[in-house]
């Protein structure tokens, strides 16, 4: 696939997954435009200064996703929607349950409407993991937003669309993560470091492999999937001694909505899930058109099958996660 000549619109495009998105897409293709939708104006002076060599690719489109006719204005033309702005902060989102239900859930709505009604042909919505088997409110949201972008399929009717969803878990050293706070800590000359839970574990993503993700499922997308990257999984316990040596551990309890590992493929998903290579796939329970059949060259895995940070086969150690920080550059 080539994204050559085509318009990609980014909603919440100026966080962390917009920017490398855009970095990513303009350093190996000829995109005809790239368009930035957010609220915020501020971020978008901010990433036009950033991204001075892109000017003539690069737009900018002030925004909100709650916005239905915004949205229609700002998809005119469009090839490719990128669906990234949510709420995500699970305290924030606790506290403030019915705006994280108008950006998360009713934002997703539109974002469906607006494509269906001005022609986009591929819309990729990012999910977490925290979007499954969900004990907090942003997962609760992230869960019915999965859910509206799978169904949203049955909608497209005759229409040259498809919707699809990718699904993973903080990325490395994503703003109120963990190593942006050991860091902190350390910087500060702790020699004990907070771990809520000594058993927790959590899969290593970094944003580059969560744009590839993305891009394969413009590529491949028929309509319902969820793309899910194999990655490696790590002991919280080995971060912490491979950023403080020897350090000592505070166990602090887990927080509320807190999981001990990220789980990406329940149970219930594996009578639809097929693995391939690199990834897996959660198929749609239900199928609209002769298209959404899964791919066969993968394996269908045995029910009952789950996937999770702490039943993973890839396992990083000390060593590994050290090597792996020196790449890290934690979000401000």
């Amino acid at each position: 696939m080539t994204l050559n000549d085509k318009t990609i619109l980014i909603t919440g495009g100026t966080g962390t997954f917009g920017k490398c998105f855009t970095k990513y897409v303009m350093e190996r293709y000829q995109p005809k435009k790239v368009i930035i939708y957010s609220r915020d104006e501020f971020k978008q002076w901010m990433m036009a200064n950033e991204f001075p060599e892109y000017e003539d690719r690069l737009r900018f489109f002030i925004g909100d996703v709650r916005d239905l006719e915004r949205l229609r204005r700002a998809f005119d033309g469009v090839d490719y929607v990128v669906h990234a702005a949510a709420l995500k902060q699970v305290p924030t989102c606790e506290y403030n349950p019915n705006e994280a239900i108008k950006t998360n859930i009713h934002g997703a709505m539109n974002v469906i409407e607006a494509a269906l009604d001005k022609g986009v042909k591929k819309v990729v919505a990012l999910s977490t993991d925290k979007a499954v088997n969900p004990v907090n409110l942003y997962g609760g949201t992230k869960l019915v937003s999965d859910k509206l972008f799978v169904a949203a399929n049955a909608y497209a009717g005759a229409k040259d669309v498809n919707f699809s969803i990718v699904r993973y878990g903080n990325v490395a050293g994503s703003r109120g993560s963990i190593i942006p706070l050991f860091r902190r800590l350390i910087a500060e000359g702790a020699k004990e470091l907070p771990i809520t839970d000594v058993r927790m574990t959590r899969f290593w993503i970094s944003l580059e492999e969560g744009v590839e993700l993305v891009i394969k499922a413009l590529a491949e997308a028929k309509g319902g999937e969820t793309f899910i990257s194999k990655i490696p999984s790590f002991k919280i316990t080995d971060l912490a001694e491979a950023m403080l040596p020897g350090c000592q551990i505070k166990e602090v309890g887990i927080r509320p909505g807190e999981k001990l590992h990220e789980v990406m493929v329940t149970p219930e998903d594996s009578f639809t899930t097929y693995e391939y290579e690199k990834h897996f796939i959660v198929y749609p329970q239900m199928t609209w058109n002769d298209r959404q059949q899964p791919d066969l060259s993968g394996k269908r895995v045995e029910e009952g099958f789950s996937y999770s940070s702490g039943n993973n086969t890839q396992w990083l150690g000390v060593e590994d996660i050290r090597r792996l920080l020196k790449d890290v550059a934690v979000e401000k």
